[in-house]
């Protein structure tokens, strides 16, 4: 890189480029990942075991089957680690002198990296939470109401409520926390390429 590339200050090692500050950018993106997509996570776990122990009163023996929803919601806060550990490796101390290394560029990148991982994690769980309380509720009232049916000597199709056991609503409430955990992935995605650019400033002599 010429002189052109970057441009320090003649009597000291200031870097227009290349600021003492830059590194405070890179630190935000690092704590926006892990922030949102935990807040994201929190959220959608919460919510999704409050309709899962609601359902659970009256049909205890779906609770196992229907956890899928909180394990979707506890990964989103994996995300936002992987794009933590991986903006941290990225970071390039000062060189001999005292010339800063890491540019405004990286810093603006990997801020909008831990962003776009952070709240777009945070989107897929409340996505994921609202889905999956309205859902397990759903399959709960379907299963009792399954149940009520065979007491009362009901062993004919009745309108698809007998043999049903909720499996149509089961089957409809994965679907949707499938593509709401989607929203999660996308946002990994997109910051894991935004991790990969580069820009430094090599030494202080140029």
């Amino acid at each position: 890189m010429g002189d052109e590339d970057y441009i320090y200050n003649d009597d000291s090692n200031i870097s227009y480029l290349c600021p003492s500050w830059a590194p405070v950018l890179g630190f935000a993106g690092i704590v926006c990942s892990v922030v949102f997509a935990n807040l994201g996570g929190a959220y959608g776990t919460a919510k999704a075991g409050l309709g899962l122990m609601s359902m659970g009163i009256h049909s205890p023996d779906l609770i196992m089957r229907n956890i899928i929803p909180v394990v979707m919601a506890g990964v989103l806060g994996i995300y936002g680690l992987i794009v933590a550990v991986i903006l941290n490796g990225k970071f390039t101390p000062p060189e001999a002198g005292g010339y800063p290394t890491y540019s405004q560029y990286n810093g603006f990148a990997h801020l909008g990296a831990g962003l776009c991982a952070g709240l777009c994690s945070l989107a897929s769980g409340i996505s994921i939470g609202i889905a999956a309380d309205a859902g397990t509720r759903a399959v709960g009232a379907q299963s009792a109401m399954d149940a009520s049916w065979k007491k009362m000597g009901f062993t004919g199709d009745s309108g698809g409520q007998v043999d049903s056991s909720g499996d149509a609503l089961f089957v409809g409430t994965i679907l949707i926390q499938v593509f709401a955990s989607n929203l999660g992935l996308y946002g990994l995605i997109a910051a894991l390429i935004m991790t990969q650019t580069d820009y430094s400033c090599d030494s202080g002599e140029n």
